[in-house]
């Protein structure tokens, strides 16, 4: 069996990217929290679905890009059952995808205004 290595928190955020952008991620968005005060994580990473079915199906490949290429599983999973806003916890990662409205009516990004933040852009 091929052993995985393990990645920091910026590698990983690439791979959660990468599963994102794999299902056509809309709106994706990285955070670097590490410099910010009271900040319980390293990083976020946003992004918005365009149906429950989307936001389900983002977040399993976030999953499988994540496990098959680094080996790493999250701690928890929240939302799932929903599919409305979903919470994939890496501990230093926290992969958040949204469906438009609660996207909007949360504003992550504007909570945490003192982080920097990267837009990648749709594919």
């Amino acid at each position: 069996m091929e052993q995985k290595v393990a990645l920091d928190a910026k590698a990983l955020t690439d791979l959660v990217i990468e599963g994102l952008q794999n299902l056509k991620g809309k709106e994706i968005v990285r955070m670097d929290l590490s410099q910010t005060d009271g900040a319980m994580t390293d990083y976020f990473v946003i992004c918005t679905g365009t149906s429950d079915t989307h936001v389900s199906a983002l977040a399993d490949s976030v999953l499988k890009t994540v496990k098959e290429q680094s080996g790493d599983i999250p701690i928890s999973k929240e939302g799932m059952d929903v599919c409305e806003w979903v919470l994939i916890d890496y501990v230093n990662v926290i992969v958040q995808i949204f469906l438009k409205e609660k996207r909007e009516f949360y504003r992550l990004e504007s909570l945490w205004g003192d982080a920097d933040i990267e837009r990648i852009p749709d594919m």
